[in-house]
């Protein structure tokens, strides 16, 4: 134990010398002389226990040897006989209800039928509990379903699970609509939505595109020519970033995705209205093919 003290002493002198040093010493180094101390403290905790261990070996046998034990009572105190385990098959027969095959004899019905005997081996108990535990469940179930119906057919309980599927959905959808972004924006021709847009157009957008986005400071939002593309992914992205440079502000922190996208769909249907006072064509002439496509799909 004395030794275990003074290699302790040292281990703590090592620490704080390295803690001490640790600008002089490389990263790598430290970890390897801190996995050494770990490694060390370890060794030096189980050693101690086995010196306890082995201290209390000692002192029980004094204690023991001062009440009058002899050698041989000690022993027998310290290491006592273990108690004979039971055979495996003695175990599963016990468990099972089952007669082990020694007796087999005793278990002979008096009578036979051309040499064939019989054993008087009964059904085991838990066969039996679980026999009458059938019996309980089946009647539970006859009430449940057949009786008061307090529990759901078959196709009941598919229709349940259908109504609320279309809850979940319409959940996920509702926080999903807000997740929408130039990438995954639809042009869509739902009068709802365009309805939206047209009220968002009106706060927002009628002060420099007009009140039939005609053009005022901005460009004609209802011709074939476009400054920053026509799809409805170049509006999302026009309306959410704005263009700086040519006076158009960024909307992505006054307006959510959704009423990007709903004011974008607006604008696309605005397309070809020819407007009274129209301004002049502005930017690249493009065609809507490739929305009309996205539409159909």
């Amino acid at each position: 134990m004395k030794y275990c003290c003074i290699i302790l002493i040292f281990y703590l002198i090592t620490i704080t010398g390295t803690a001490s040093a640790d600008n002089l010493i490389a990263g790598d180094v430290q970890n390897y002389l801190a996995y050494g101390a770990i490694v060390t403290m370890l060794l030096l905790i189980i050693i101690a226990m086995l010196v306890l261990v082995r201290t209390f070996n000692v002192l029980t046998r004094l204690v023991l040897k001062a009440e009058g034990y002899t050698n041989a009572q000690i022993s027998a105190e310290m290491h006592p006989p273990k108690k004979e385990k039971k055979p495996k098959g003695e175990v599963w027969n016990k468990l099972l209800s089952l007669r082990p095959m020694a007796e087999e004899k005793e278990l002979l019905i008096a009578h036979d039928y051309d040499g064939i005997q019989e054993l008087n081996n009964p059904i085991p108990g838990w066969f039996m509990y679980l026999f009458y535990a059938s019996i309980i469940f089946a009647v539970g179930y006859m009430f449940n379903y057949q009786v008061f119906h307090t529990g759901q057919f078959q196709y009941e309980e598919y229709k349940t699970e259908m109504a609320q599927a279309a809850i979940a959905k319409k959940l996920y959808l509702s926080k999903a609509a807000n997740r929408v972004d130039e990438n995954t924006v639809k042009l869509v021709h739902d009068p709802e939505i365009l309805k939206a847009g047209q009220v968002i157009f009106a706060q927002n957008c009628q002060a420099c595109h007009g009140e039939h986005a005609q053009g005022s400071v901005g460009p004609n939002l209802t011709d074939d020519f476009w400054l920053h593309g026509s799809k409805i992914n170049d509006l999302f992205k026009t309306i959410k970033y704005g263009v700086l440079a040519k006076g158009m502000p960024t909307w992505e922190k006054q307006l959510s995705p959704t009423q990007i996208a709903d004011v974008a769909n607006y604008v696309k249907s605005l397309h070809g209205t020819k407007p009274a006072g129209a301004k002049e064509p502005q930017g690249t002439k493009e065609t809507a093919a490739n929305d009309q496509l996205a539409s159909i799909k």
